[in-house]
């Protein structure tokens, strides 16, 4: 491509409009859309006008996306995480009794399915309930769901001397691992499960 090609293209630009740009007295092309005025009672983007390059620039220069809006609505739109905080109900995590919809289609190898059963939690073979909360404390802890008071006692024995900095020669590199083992086994304890 050559220099003069690169320095003519714009972002936006379609070439070859015949139609004059929107700004009142301007006779050059209008190569750049900007929005123009909503219909009354239309909720959509409305309607577009063309404009040159230098009326575009005048027009993004004063445009105001944020005309109207309440502080707060300013605020979840600055938002940097955009709507990625929320949870879809495809994958939140109290959808579980709805499939999702992919699960609605052959497949042949079986992949999708065998993938969806094998991440379904698991049951205690007793039949006490397992909270999301309760499973992930029991992986903290290295422990198998079906595991019962006197070996969950055990493990945190365990995982305490190994992690304790007195049993360690003062060596303090594995607090977060301790504070993480003490707090599951704090929640646990008191669950239904190992009563």
């Amino acid at each position: 491509m050559a220099t003069s090609e690169r320095k003519q293209r714009f972002h936006g630009r379609v070439e070859g409009r015949s139609d004059r740009c929107a700004w009142q007295g301007c006779d050059a092309p209008g190569e750049f859309r900007a929005p123009g005025d909503t219909r009354p009672g239309f909720d959509g983007p409305g309607d577009w006008r063309w404009l040159c390059l230098d009326h575009v620039r005048e027009f993004n220069s004063g445009y105001n996306w944020f005309d109207g809006m309440t502080p707060e609505e300013i605020a979840a739109a600055q938002n940097p995480y955009g709507g990625w905080d929320r949870e879809t109900r495809a994958f939140a995590s109290n959808g579980a009794d709805r499939p999702p919809k992919w699960a609605d289609f052959t497949d042949p190898l079986d992949a999708i399915g065998a993938r969806f059963r094998a991440s379904r939690p698991q049951e205690r073979r007793d039949g006490r309930p397992l909270s999301d909360a309760d499973r992930r404390h029991l992986r903290t802890l290295g422990l198998e769901i079906d595991v019962d008071r006197r070996a969950l006692r055990t493990r945190y024995a365990e995982l305490l001397r190994r992690y304790h900095p007195d049993r360690n020669g003062g060596d303090r590199t594995h607090e977060k691992a301790l504070s993480q083992v003490i707090e599951a086994y704090t929640a646990l304890k008191s669950r239904p499960a190992f009563a």
